[in-house]
């Protein structure tokens, strides 16, 4: 028995920020695969499950626009919020009005995907939990449009709509065509809590479909 799922998705603009152009945002061509990882999650996440990335599907042609957008150049230190914990009187408050500063962004516009996945039982599963009343959990709460917080693609100030896929044939924006979009972020590897890092592949969209199902990932 599959306990694969497929979740159409989709909204107006989406910002899925290349790390090496950290000050003045641009967006990666599609949404990435910890992006789609963290959406699932957003509508149903469990310690027992954990979601993989099969294929994603590019419904409409990709296009660009550009916003400039107030932003807030400075931010909160941990190590100057522990200090406020451990008894500290020092101020880490933050003055919008003078730190705030414009600044461009590269983002996407009308974006359509549909993500295919499957998920695997971890080993923090209990002794009630199984395969099949996860999926049947998933898939409820995709009809229902039910989530633990809304989906957005890359920032928050970019909504996500989603559904259950429930038909057999994709159609993509680029049948019959192959586009190398560049080295993309798959992930960020966990392995060594106090050296967490990021994961990279190359992103090939063949007939407007992103498989990830045998990448090579660079560390």
């Amino acid at each position: 028995m599959s306990y694969g799922i497929r979740v159409h998705v989709w909204g107006d603009y989406a910002l899925f920020s290349r790390p090496e152009l950290k000050v003045e945002r641009c967006s990666y061509d599609m949404i990435t695969p910890s992006a789609a990882r963290g959406l699932l999650e957003s509508v149903y996440w469990h310690p027992g499950l954990k979601y993989h990335i099969d294929r994603i599907y590019v419904c409409k042609p990709i296009r660009f626009t550009s916003v400039r957008r107030n932003e807030i150049k400075s931010k909160v230190l941990a190590s100057s919020a522990m200090s406020i914990m451990n008894g500290s009187r020092k101020d880490i408050s933050i003055s919008s009005k003078k730190e705030i500063v414009q600044r461009a962004a590269l983002i996407l516009k009308d974006v359509d995907y549909v993500i295919e996945a499957h998920f695997d039982m971890t080993e923090k599963a209990c002794e009630m939990d199984n395969p099949g009343k996860f999926k049947d959990i998933i898939m409820r709460r995709l009809r229902q449009g039910a989530c633990y917080h809304q989906p957005y693609f890359g920032c928050r100030e970019f909504p996500a709509n989603f559904e259950l896929f429930e038909e057999d044939e994709v159609e993509t924006a680029y049948p019959g065509e192959r586009k190398d979009l560049g080295i993309m972020l798959f992930g960020m590897d966990y392995t060594d809590v106090e050296r967490i890092q990021p994961m990279f592949f190359r992103a090939i969209l063949e007939d407007g479909i992103l498989d990830l199902r045998d990448c090579e990932v660079m560390r």
